[in-house]
Order: C-alpha cells, then sequence, then structure tokens
C-alpha cells in the first residue's frame, strides 16, 4: 500500500470529520460555514443521491430487502440467546448521508421526559427548552401543524407531515386506536404539548414533493459542495469518498489525524484542530482499533492502549420490533394515490401498558404498514428496553467487524412488556377495528396466541425483527457513569477527540434515532463553533 507522508500539507486540515451521517454532515456543513475554518470529511460509500431508489421514498421501507449489497455495511450481529439464538444484520448506510440515506424517513424528536433525563446528567446545554430551539434552526417545516413555537420553517432540513388527506384506512385503524387504548387523535406528536395518542399524520424527511430528505441532501448539496467533493465559494470544506477510516492518530494522548484507506491505498491526514469520529454503529469499533477501550480486550487484540476505559461499547441498546397483521377491505387504499410516498397508515405514541408504568411517558410506537400482499400490519416497537448489549473488537484488523451483541431481551421485563403491548394494545386494537369494520381481522398473532403466555411468548421470538436503533454504546456520561465522552462529545481520557453520532446517546430515546443524531451533531457543532470565535 502506499502511504502519503506526514508532512503532505495537502491533508492538513482544522478538523477531520468521520462519517457524511446526520450528525457529521450538520458538523462539517457548520464548521466550514467559518470561511477561515477548514474541514476535511472521510465518506466509506460514495454519493448516491442521485440513485432512484435512494431519493424515491416509496422504496424506503423496504429498502434494506432489496438493495443491501449496495448502500449497506455488510455485518451481522452474534446470535441472540433470548431469542432462540437468532442472529441479526450489523449494518448501516454505507453511503453519504449514511442512515439518513436508507432509513424509514421518520422525524421523531426525543420528548421533553427523555431529554430531561439528559438535562439532569449532562447539565443545561442537552435541555427540552435548548433541544427545540436546535430542532426548531435545523427544520424546514411543511404540514398542518401552525406553531412557531414548536416548529422552524427555515432551516435546511426538509419536513413533510404527511398525508395532508388520510385515507379510510388510515381513519379506521386511529379510531379503533383511540376506542381501545383511551387516547384522543393528535394532530402533531413532535409537539412537546401532545407526546402521546394516535395520528394519521407522520412527519417525513421528505421535501415537498416527497423526495427522500438526509443529511447529504441537506447539508452537503451543490450549493454546499461540488460534485468533486470540493467546497463551493471558497468554503475550505474536502469530502472525499470511498475512504474507510482505519484508526486515530495519536502523540502521546493527543489525536492528531486519521489513517484511512482509498481504493486500496494507505492515506494519512493530519487536524489541527480536533478529529471528530460520526460514524454512527462503527464508532465503538474505530475508538478500540485506535487503542480507547477495555484494556484487556485490546491487549489481546495486539492493540496498543491509549486510554483504559472498560465503558467503550458496553451501553448498546436498541429499540425492539414486532408485528401484528390483520386482513382488510379492499375497497380501502393505504395510501393516498396522489401520494405514495406518505409511507404509512396512521401511528399512535402510547405509554407502557404493564400495571405500574408511568402513564406519562412515551413508550410505546404502533406504526400501521400495508404490504403488497394487500394485509395490514402494526409495526410495534418498544421504546423503553431495559436490555442492553455491548461491541467487542475481535482483532486489530480493521476490516473485520466486531462482535455486536444487542442484548435482545436480556432482561425478562422487555419480554414482559411486549407481552402487554399484544394483551392490551393489540387485542383491544382488533375487537374495536373489527367493530368498525368487519373486514378488518387480526391474523397474526391469533387471540388464541394471545390469550396463551407460553404461545404468545414464542409468537414474539419468532417474530422478532430488527431495526436500525443502536445507541448508547459510547455513553455521553461522567467517566465514574459508564461514560465514555464528556457533555461535548469529549473522549475521556485523552485530548482532541470528539465522538458526535447516537452512540453517545446517555438516556435511551423514545422514538426513531435520526432526529436525536441531527440533535448531537448540531449541538456540538455549535459549541465548537463558540471556541472558535
Amino acid at each position: 500500500m502506499e502511504r502519503i507522508h506526514e508532512n503532505n500539507e495537502n491533508l492538513a486540515f482544522d478538523y477531520i470529520v468521520i462519517g457524511t451521517g446526520p450528525a457529521g454532515a450538520v458538523i462539517a456543513k457548520t464548521l466550514s460555514d467559518h470561511k477561515k475554518t477548514s474541514v476535511l470529511v472521510l465518506e466509506a460509500g460514495e454519493n448516491n443521491d442521485k440513485d432512484q431508489p435512494i431519493k424515491d421514498s416509496t422504496v424506503a421501507p423496504e429498502l434494506e430487502e432489496h438493495f443491501f449489497p449496495q448502500y449497506f455495511w455488510q455485518g451481522e450481529g452474534v446470535p441472540q440467546e433470548g431469542l432462540d439464538d437468532r442472529s441479526f444484520e450489523w449494518t448501516t448506510g454505507r453511503l453519504s448521508g449514511g442512515g439518513s440515506s436508507i432509513n424509514g424517513e421518520q422525524y421523531v424528536r426525543p420528548t421533553p421526559s427523555v431529554l430531561r433525563e439528559w438535562e439532569k446528567l449532562l447539565g443545561p446545554l442537552w435541555s427540552p427548552q435548548q433541544a427545540i430551539r436546535r430542532f426548531k434552526q435545523l427544520e424546514k417545516y411543511n404540514g398542518k401543524t401552525k406553531k412557531p413555537d414548536v416548529h422552524g420553517y427555515h432551516g435546511r432540513i426538509d419536513i413533510r407531515q404527511a398525508p395532508a388527506k388520510p385515507t379510510n384506512m388510515a381513519k379506521k385503524l386511529v379510531l379503533a386506536m383511540e376506542r381501545a387504548t383511551g387516547f384522543k387523535r393528535i394532530l402533531d406528536y413532535n409537539d412537546p404539548q401532545t407526546p402521546l395518542g394516535p395520528f394519521t399524520r407522520w412527519q417525513l424527511f421528505q421535501k415537498p414533493n416527497g423526495r427522500r430528505e438526509s443529511s447529504s441532501t441537506a447539508f452537503l448539496s451543490s450549493d454546499i459542495i461540488h460534485s468533486n467533493g470540493m467546497g463551493v465559494n471558497g468554503r475550505k470544506l474536502k469530502v472525499i469518498y470511498k475512504a474507510t477510516a482505519l484508526r486515530i492518530l495519536f502523540k502521546q494522548k493527543k489525536a492528531i489525524g486519521v489513517e484511512f484507506v482509498k481504493e486500496g491505498q494507505c492515506f494519512r491526514a493530519f487536524a489541527h484542530k480536533k478529529v471528530i469520529i460520526s460514524a454512527g454503529i462503527n464508532s465503538a469499533q474505530l475508538l478500540m482499533l485506535s487503542g480507547i477501550g477495555p484494556g484487556k480486550q485490546l491487549k489481546q487484540a495486539n492493540i496498543p492502549v491509549i486510554f483504559n476505559n472498560p465503558n467503550v461499547g458496553k451501553n448498546l441498546r436498541n429499540h425492539t420490533l414486532n408485528f401484528a397483521t390483520f386482513t382488510t377491505n379492499p375497497s380501502d387504499t393505504p395510501l393516498p394515490l396522489n401520494d405514495p410516498a406518505a409511507l404509512y397508515t396512521g401511528g399512535a405514541f402510547l405509554p407502557d401498558p404493564t400495571p405500574g408504568s408511568d402513564k406519562s411517558r412515551r413508550a410505546v410506537q404502533l406504526v400501521g404498514r400495508v404490504s403488497s400482499d394487500g394485509l395490514l400490519s402494526i409495526v410495534i416497537l418498544f421504546l423503553r428496553p431495559k436490555s442492553h448489549g455491548s461491541i467487542k473488537i475481535q482483532t486489530n484488523d480493521p476490516l473485520k467487524i466486531v462482535l455486536a451483541d444487542e442484548g435482545f431481551l436480556e432482561n425478562p421485563a422487555d419480554l414482559e412488556a411486549i407481552k402487554n403491548i399484544y394483551r392490551v394494545y393489540i387485542k383491544n386494537i382488533a375487537d374495536k377495528l373489527s367493530a368498525i369494520d368487519p373486514a378488518y381481522q387480526l391474523m397474526s398473532p391469533t387471540l388464541e396466541i394471545i390469550n396463551n403466555d407460553g404461545k404468545l411468548e414464542e409468537f414474539i421470538k419468532q417474530n422478532f425483527g430488527h431495526n436500525h436503533h443502536q445507541q448508547g454504546a459510547l455513553r455521553m456520561a461522567p467517566l465514574n457513569q459508564g461514560g465514555v465522552v464528556d457533555f461535548l462529545g469529549r473522549v475521556h481520557g485523552v485530548e482532541g477527540l470528539i465522538v458526535a453520532d447516537d452512540s453517545l446517546v446517555p438516556f435511551t430515546v423514545d422514538g426513531n434515532t435520526t432526529a436525536p443524531a441531527y440533535l448531537i451533531g448540531f449541538t456540538i457543532a455549535q459549541q465548537l463553533q463558540k471556541e472558535n470565535g
């Protein structure tokens, strides 16, 4: 492999950012807004913004199923003991925009309940009020909600509330949810005043025409960088695609650069100020390859230890994913014929139905979705799992994936919560929905399964799904409270190194994880801007 000489000034910048997902792209654009600040961005994938499957939102829910090799990292997690040793993909987007270019486009902010926990641990920078202010700065909102104290209308991220006119199927499902749960229909689940209830309109990362909006289209667009990755109008920004970071370079305990591979050749780039890791599920591995992590594991993998921190990779969490399937009325269309990019047929955010749980806090996400065979699925996410997993390094080979154990159902309380979601919510929704229209009948699981504890448990395990809501493996907290980084993303034990992505999440978010990643990136970027004056 050819190695660029360390003194090559062409690869020396103020900042190096690894990854173009929601956090990385926001940081790169925000820092380079200061015309004297130079930023290098390394992206392992290519820019696929113009590819039909990426920009066409109607493909979003099945993108991984149909286009896994083209746009995703290739990896698999370890077999899950709590799920009869089944294993799941360990992947995210490997392209410009990262996870925001391959997700299901749902825009869901963390509720004030979660952010108050963050604030208590990390300080006022992460308060609900500060988060709302930053979300408003990021958003360009397009929908029925008209609340300037809640939504922003001049930011860079297009958010579309859709559909404008819900279908009969959506109305029937949401009415059944209202009657089954006792929660009234809401217009806007991102309004802090209405975090709970069923709704017909999702908020989506989409342009007004329904095309996908990602961190790439919003923050690395043609007014920011040229097609060759160079900044526009003197902006000192350079994006190198097909550049996979191998490890962080240190001088003693100060991060000074990054070693990366591009098209079979090895290069080094250097940072005058800071190196920022925004590599999502790959961030923990990159830290460990660089010598920051559990010392014993690192030594076994023949990695020199820069800082021994057993918390690295330890607090991994993911939301659970299950399903309930219904027959439908053939006369009802799931989506408006003129708006297939609306994607989802109603939904709800609800509390944990388990007796004794906090009924004021969001803990369950229900998503209406119709398959190609015409069946209606209620996608079920449990948002407050107690189970947690870990990420462990196998070897000093940066191209070998880590041992990612997501620990699904490791804590028995999670299985009980999911069983209660079926027993209380799904069973009652099925009853109310069939009363509204007898064509809607619960097919799977059957009532016999729901009413039998053993059968329901087996159904949940056998029909367990996987989503891309990994978070918390590099927890943002003091070192003695399981932390890997401080409240500004600065890595404990070293200088000049920041992590900014969902791996920082200190308390599990109660919804989809793209919005929190934007929040984390933008918050850290603004603080770095202040440091620069």
